[in-house]
């Protein structure tokens, strides 16, 4: 069987030590600024891309990042097996008594949240200009994918947002987390439709399958609840053991969605939802899996994402109008469904505008989708970068918008209660 040669291995260790030496400093520094971390971990790959270093120092980043496809996917394998942890402990704190009493809200949020911006990018579709559609791409099949696109949100970045911002544990930031998965589940349902548009057409039989998909996916996670509750139960006091049966169940999940033509990060995200209802992951249990995933994983993670990201595109003036064209659609369309369906909720207007700026966030998701769009070709290369755009914009412009409707909302009783079960977990990684 053929190993590893020595020089990519050689490349790939360089990475991986100078992305997180930079994505770690930089968040650092986003911290001293009032910011999230993940801010300066995605700045981290932007500065080593395409977008700077490939243009201040070509030679040097031809030599760290070459373009060959193996040596970046090794890398991209690193970044995955982040996310998908990222993901998957994000699930175990999920409320599901705060889910279970407040559901209907989640679900207007989310609902709102879908259906206004897909209808505004879905019409931003029909109207740009042709020179912006792949060629030979059907103008229908363009502006469904722009309106999907447009309706995304990112739990990765939405849930390292509330972690580092310490909101995880408010009504707001759990029902964030909630309305975002139900926005991805229905994305990413929607992007096998547009895929199979753009490839070999739509069947009620393709559609049928995806739907029945999802509902089994949800189905055998909750019938495998009493399973894992004795398996985590029989870690016992064993913190490293407790660590691995998270892992692996977190992974198996993601693997099973995965092969059903699902989102891995779906799979993870359920499979710790399932294993916070038993009662068996304690804070201390949780903590040395977090601190891992906070301080090296996900850095890694949000760095190789910036990698992909090239920013240069936007210095033709045609493409940057119609980029601010697509991010003002982009941000009116979140804000004004999840600010409707929280205000039809009896939320505040502050919670509402939390909400809002929580489900704003586009971030990595929103790049996944604009690489399956130009490997259709649906898109441009042009138009992958407007709507790379929207994923930087709409991240950084969640932390300062929450921060300053949360101000205005008072903390309940029970979200102090909530609080206090992972403090010893956040005492751990220092403050953020």
């Amino acid at each position: 069987m053929a190993t590893l040669p020595a020089e990519q291995l050689l490349v790939f260790l360089l990475q991986v030590g100078a992305l997180l030496a930079l994505a770690v400093g930089l968040g650092a520094l986003a911290r001293r600024l009032g910011m999230p971390a993940i801010v300066g971990e995605l700045c981290a790959g932007v500065l080593l891309g395409p977008s700077v270093a490939d243009h201040l120092f070509p030679g040097f980043t031809a030599w760290l990042l070459p373009k060959d496809p193996g040596q970046f996917h090794l890398l991209d394998a690193a970044a995955q097996l982040g996310v998908l942890l990222l993901v998957g402990i994000t699930g175990i704190q999920l409320d599901l008594g705060l889910l279970r009493r407040r559901g209907m809200t989640a679900a207007r949020v989310s609902l709102f949240g879908l259906l206004v911006p897909l209808a505004l990018g879905v019409g931003a579709g029909l109207l740009l200009p042709g020179s912006l559609l792949g060629e030979g791409a059907d103008r229908n099949v363009f502006a469904f994918f722009l309106g999907v696109a447009m309706c995304v949100s990112a739990i990765p970045v939405i849930a390292k947002t509330l972690m580092d911002m310490g909101l995880l544990h408010r009504d707001v930031g759990q029902l964030t987390l909630t309305a975002g998965m139900f926005d991805d589940a229905v994305g990413w349902f929607l992007l096998s439709i547009v895929s199979a548009m753009a490839t070999v057409g739509v069947t009620t039989g393709t559609v049928a399958t995806s739907i029945g998909h999802l509902g089994l996916v949800v189905v055998a996670a909750f019938l495998a609840r009493p399973l894992l509750r004795r398996l985590l139960r029989a870690t016992g006091d064993d913190t490293g053991r407790t660590v691995s049966v998270l892992v692996v169940v977190m992974i198996l999940a993601a693997a099973a969605t995965h092969a059903l033509k699902l989102e891995a990060i779906f799979g993870a995200f359920v499979a710790g939802a399932v294993m916070g209802t038993t009662g068996e992951v304690t804070a201390e249990r949780l903590a040395p899996l977090r601190t891992l995933v906070l301080a090296v994983l996900a850095p890694l993670f949000f760095a190789t994402a910036g990698l992909r990201m090239d920013l240069t595109a936007l210095a033709e003036p045609s493409v940057l109008g119609a980029a601010l064209a697509v991010l003002a659609i982009a941000v009116v369309g979140k804000f004004l469904g999840a600010f409707a369906g929280a205000a039809l909720s009896g939320l505040s207007r502050w919670e509402a505008l939390a909400l809002g700026a929580g489900m704003n966030a586009r971030g990595v998701v929103e790049v996944v989708v604009a690489m399956v769009g130009l490997r259709l070709g649906i898109l441009t290369t042009a138009t992958y970068t407007i709507i790379v755009l929207v994923a930087i914009v709409t991240s950084l412009m969640a932390p300062p918008t929450l921060r300053f409707a949360m101000r205005r909302v008072a903390p309940t009783a029970e979200e102090e209660t909530r609080e206090l079960a992972f403090a010893p977990v956040r005492a751990s990684r220092g403050p953020s």
